[in-house]
């Protein structure tokens, strides 16, 4: 019986900053994934930029401040390469996320 790892953790990259990441694999291939750079205003988390799996094919999806969010195609089919630049976008990118998702708004938080 082949057994799926589960892979669960969130890194804090300030105190109002977080990346959370889930990914489910068996014999080193990923079968689904979230990555997600969320913030906190006023005390409560807020989703900026998600990439996932579900609806069964790989895509990001952008939130604005109102929770809408809009969805992008990934154009990887492989899903390990997928969460692979997924993790480094968000990881590379969360500070324009942010600036883009607050727009420009400082010390809202």
């Amino acid at each position: 019986m082949k057994s799926i790892k589960e892979t669960d953790f969130i890194v804090m990259l300030t105190p109002d900053d977080r990346y959370r990441h889930k990914h489910l694999r068996i014999k080193g291939k990923v079968l689904s994934f979230i990555v997600q750079y969320e913030t906190a205003i006023k005390g409560k988390w807020l989703p900026v930029v998600r990439y996932d799996t579900e609806h069964g094919f790989a895509h990001r999806d952008l939130f604005d401040r109102n929770g809408v969010k809009k969805k992008t195609p990934m154009f990887i089919k492989d899903y390990n390469e997928a969460l692979s630049f997924a993790e480094y976008d968000i990881k590379s990118n969360w500070k324009f996320y942010k600036q883009a998702f607050v727009g420009g708004v400082e010390n809202e938080s």
